[in-house]
């Protein structure tokens, strides 16, 4: 009853969008995903001028605390290109995310966060509230456990290696592509 209502809820919060009204300043083609820088995008202008607070960035990539944290440290990692989600993610991006994963626990070690006590992972549209690829990296636990709800881990049985799940972690994001596989919320 709480999860249906959840996921009704989530739904509900993400049919405003319109696909269609999403206005493309330049697009190219780059290890199988279309990028686009997406005019309408707030991951598209992450900057400290922006009001984000960066806390590492590079020529790729930038790392922000999320501005309505789940747990103590909840950060994202977000490539600086756009990337409409995991769901668009191919075997071609196994390295993406691998760096992703790779930065979200140098920023974590960097908070002297043990290791079982670390998430990272990815919301699956329709399930995410913003149309840019981000990880989040979170040191549990969480707030509340309403907060814990929206970042379920589901294990996968025999070929799959997720079960039924709105949030993917990175580990099984990279084993799904490595098999060729894509991400989504059903069983994969």
């Amino acid at each position: 009853m709480v999860l249906q209502s959840l996921c009704s809820l989530l739904l509900l919060r993400n049919s405003g969008e319109d696909e269609a009204s999403h206005e493309t300043l330049k697009g190219k083609k780059v290890t199988g995903v279309e990028l686009t820088k997406s005019a309408d995008c707030v991951f598209c202008r992450v900057s400290l001028e922006n009001g984000f607070d960066v806390v590492w960035e590079d020529g790729d990539f930038t790392v922000f605390r999320d501005y309505n944290p789940s747990a103590v440290h909840h950060l994202q990692v977000i490539p600086k290109k756009h990337i409409e989600s995991v769901k668009v993610l191919q075997k071609s991006d196994v390295e993406l995310v691998k760096t992703m994963g790779e930065i979200g626990h140098r920023i974590l070690d960097s908070l002297d966060v043990p290791i079982s006590l670390r998430r990272l992972g990815f919301h699956i549209p329709p399930y995410n509230s913003i149309g840019h690829l981000h990880l989040h990296v979170q040191a549990l636990p969480y707030k509340s456990t309403a907060r814990k709800w929206k970042y379920p881990v589901a294990a996968g049985r025999r070929i799959h290696s997720k079960g039924f799940s709105w949030f993917v972690t990175c580990e099984q994001t990279i084993n799904i592509l490595d098999r060729g596989g894509r991400v989504n919320v059903f069983p994969c």
